[in-house]
Order: structure tokens, then C-alpha cells, then sequence
């Protein structure tokens, strides 16, 4: 497989190269694009062949599931089986933001997106390119980092060339980026707990659910 890298501006893309990206995940192929944080892979999260090309991209456990990137609280409501007053207080306070919430997955998330654990992580990003491309797609996308499992993320698209050639289908190389890292908190169980603690801290969450 050869890998295609375009360069754009990832404060303004243009259409041209959103279009071909979108393009490409609608045909089941597997996009590195910068976020504010990192480069992630994007693919689509109903389309079986999509989700089986990331893992093997990655090298990552099947056990392990896949974060959604979305629009907006509404199109969660369309993912999850069920939503607490937890969900909608945290994504009100930190969305769009480097938050990830786990949730309980509708049946019409693929298992295997979940890592048949039956829950997902969900965010919406302040990143353009994710933005105009979850907007022309009118649907959520997979978006997980864009490395092969257990070494470095990559914060540029070169980096990403480098590392995942032949991998990917393409690289929308938006130049370097390093933001705040991201937290992760499961409200799935009776007790919200921290997974992965990041520029949103443990104690902004406890206060935003004022537990």
C-alpha cells in the first residue's frame, strides 16, 4: 500500500484536501490527520473493513476500543445506549476540548469498535480538520492515535509518514502540533472514575460533577 501525504493548514484546510480525505473514508481507507494535541487516525466506525485496517495499522489489541471523534453532544445521543446528567454536565463544561468520556455503545456501534466490551470513548475536538470532516461526513469517526502501539505519538505529519508508510492510506501533514494532553473518565459504573488524567484534572471533574 502506498501512502499519500498531503500538506495543509490546519487552521483553515482547504476544501480540496478535505474532500479528498472524506473521499477516502467513505471507501474504507484509514486517514492520519492533526488534532490539537497529536495526529490521529481516522476511519469509519461502521464500515467492519475500516475498523480491522486500523488495528493492524496500530498493531493494537483487539481488547482495546477504538475513541469516536463527534460533532456534538446530539450525535452521542445517537451512539450510546444510555446517557447520564454526568455526560451532559461534562461535555457542557469541556467540549469542544481534550476530553474523552466513556460510555455505554448503542447496538449499532459495531462491537468490535468497543473491543466488545460494549463502551466507548466519545469527544468532540476543537481541531478544524476534525470538525469539517466529522461535518462532511455527517457521521462520528474513529480517532486514535496515530502510532503503531507502544511507541511515541506523533506530533507531525513527517512523523507520522515515517512511521506508519505503507500502513495508512494518507497523511494530512498540517505541520507540527503539541497541545494539552487528554483526560479520559469513565461514567459508566455508579462511580465516575479517571482513566488517564491530562490537562483536565481529576479535581476540575469532581468539581464539574461536584462529587
Amino acid at each position: 500500500m502506498a501512502t499519500d501525504l498531503i500538506e495543509i493548514d490546519a487552521r483553515s484546510p482547504s476544501p480540496e484536501a478535505l474532500d479528498r480525505a472524506a473521499s477516502a473514508v467513505r471507501r474504507g481507507k484509514v486517514v492520519a490527520i492533526p488534532t490539537e494535541g497529536l495526529y490521529t487516525l481516522i476511519a469509519d466506525p461502521f464500515n467492519l473493513h475500516a475498523v480491522t485496517r486500523v488495528f493492524r495499522a496500530k498493531g493494537r489489541e483487539a481488547t482495546r476500543s477504538l475513541p469516536l471523534l463527534v460533532a456534538d453532544h446530539l450525535m452521542v445521543e445517537d451512539l450510546s445506549r444510555e446517557l447520564s446528567t454526568r455526560f451532559y454536565l461534562l461535555a457542557r463544561k469541556f467540549w469542544p476540548g481534550p476530553l474523552t468520556i466513556i460510555i455505554p455503545a448503542a447496538a449499532k456501534v459495531p462491537l468490535k469498535v468497543t473491543g466488545n466490551t460494549g463502551r466507548m470513548g466519545v469527544r468532540q475536538s476543537q481541531s478544524a480538520v476534525a470538525g469539517a470532516l466529522i461535518a462532511r461526513l455527517n457521521q462520528p469517526l474513529i480517532s486514535t492515535s496515530a502510532n503503531v502501539s507502544g511507541e511515541p505519538t506523533c506530533h507531525s505529519g513527517i512523523q507520522v509518514f515515517g512511521t506508519m508508510d505503507g500502513r495508512i492510506d494518507l497523511v494530512l501533514d498540517g505541520g507540527y502540533c503539541a497541545g494539552p494532553g487528554n483526560t479520559t473518565v469513565d461514567i459508566t459504573e455508579p462511580y465516575w472514575k479517571m482513566i488517564r488524567e491530562g490537562v483536565i484534572t481529576e479535581k476540575d471533574v469532581a468539581g464539574c460533577l461536584k462529587t
